[in-house]
Parts: structure tokens; sequence; C-alpha cells
């Protein structure tokens, strides 16, 4: 196993990480701050421009969208939630983005 410097995912959560509401379920999202972080440490990573800091810090961020997206997966599949928006909703349908996704190998 090859070991990787990283920022610790957990310095990260206070100021990095909301609790977005859609119907009725709660769900783990970036800040703006931290979405803009990891999109800017992204494109530089592209271009070959990462110093090995922002390499450590992009893995602690990346790690901790994992963790997430995992437990935002949780969630959702206790709620019985879907993506599409209620018949019933008189409200106008709102965008708002989280990392969901379902895991492969449990």
């Amino acid at each position: 196993m090859t070991s990787q410097l990283m920022v610790e995912p957990s310095s990260l959560m206070y100021s990095g990480i909301v609790l977005n509401t859609i119907q009725d379920l709660h769900l783990f999202k970036f800040t703006d701050q931290l979405q803009a972080r990891s999109d800017e440490l992204l494109e530089k990573l592209k271009t070959g421009l990462l110093t090995s800091e922002e390499e450590a810090e992009l893995a602690g961020i990346s790690d901790l969208a994992r963790i997430f997206t995992y437990a935002n997966t949780l969630l959702a599949d206790r709620q019985k939630w879907s993506q599409t928006p209620s018949e019933n909703s008189s409200e106008p349908e709102q965008k708002n983005y989280v990392n969901t996704a379902i895991p492969q190998n449990l």
C-alpha cells in the first residue's frame, strides 16, 4: 500500500460542510467556498500545476466527499427518497446539488 500525505478530512467538516434539506430529507453538502476550492484544485491537477501541499488538501477534500456521499446514500435509502419532485407539490422545483452514490462493494 502506498502512503499519501493528506489533510485530515475532519479538519474540513466544521467550515466546509452544511446540511441541506430537500423534501424532509437532510443531506450533507460542501459549502460554496469548499466546493470552489475543490474545483480550483481539480483544475490545477488537470494542468499539472498542483503543489504537494495542494495535493494533500485535495486528497482530504476527496476523502471527505466520499464519506458524506456514502452517508447521503444511506440517508436517502432510509427515506426512500427520489430526485423527482412530488406531483402534489405547489412549490417550484428547486435546484439542489448533493453527492449521492450507490456503493459498489458492500
